[in-house]
């Protein structure tokens, strides 16, 4: 009977701190993700904070999710620049084709970045992991396809690195129950 009793004791301060860790959310999680951020945690605060209908009562889940979009938007404003470039006539033909390779692996990025969205969603944090991974090698081989590193696409691909890098962060601090 006092082996029962002290599995049942043991059970319950066990589930009392996971509860009670599965309760941090907002600005306190915020600030204990982006400690593990310590290169980019202003960067990391500022981001996970932008989103005023999710940030207060964020999960990591939720957090992910913020840094997600402002990454597709950083993205969006590399495809931005990209088509823009392309269009200059006073170009070298290498550049234009490096430049119309850049816009590709953009968009493959913005796609996988949804597709992390979406594995997420549904605590698929192995596959969310893939698909990030994938739109940081799309960032480098449009990097890799335009010569150069101090232009605004650089700076810009840079930026997305650093977005993405703060998701996974989160993502390796999420409950190891999700990631298998």
């Amino acid at each position: 009977m006092t082996k029962i009793f002290s599995v049942l004791v043991i059970c319950v301060i066990v589930f009392s701190h996971q509860t009670s860790a599965e309760e941090i959310k907002g600005k306190t999680l915020i600030q204990n993700v982006c400690n593990l951020s310590p290169n980019n945690k202003d960067l990391c605060v500022q981001v996970l904070s932008s989103d005023p209908s999710k940030s207060p009562n964020a999960d990591l889940t939720d957090l992910a999710i913020v840094a997600l979009r402002v990454a597709a938007k950083n993205a969006s404003a590399i495809l931005t620049d990209v088509k823009m470039l392309i269009d200059d006539a006073d170009l070298d033909p290498e550049i234009q084709q490096g430049l119309a390779d850049c816009k590709e692996t953009i968009l493959d990025a913005e796609s996988q970045l949804e597709d992390t969205i979406a594995a997420l969603l549904v605590e698929a944090d192995v596959d969310a992991q893939t698909w990030l991974k994938a739109a940081l090698a799309a960032i480098t081989t449009c990097d890799d396809s335009i010569p150069g590193n101090d232009d605004v696409l650089s700076v810009k691909s840079q930026m997305f690195r650093k977005l993405c890098n703060i998701v996974v962060v989160i993502t390796k601090a999420m409950p190891a129950s999700r990631i298998i």
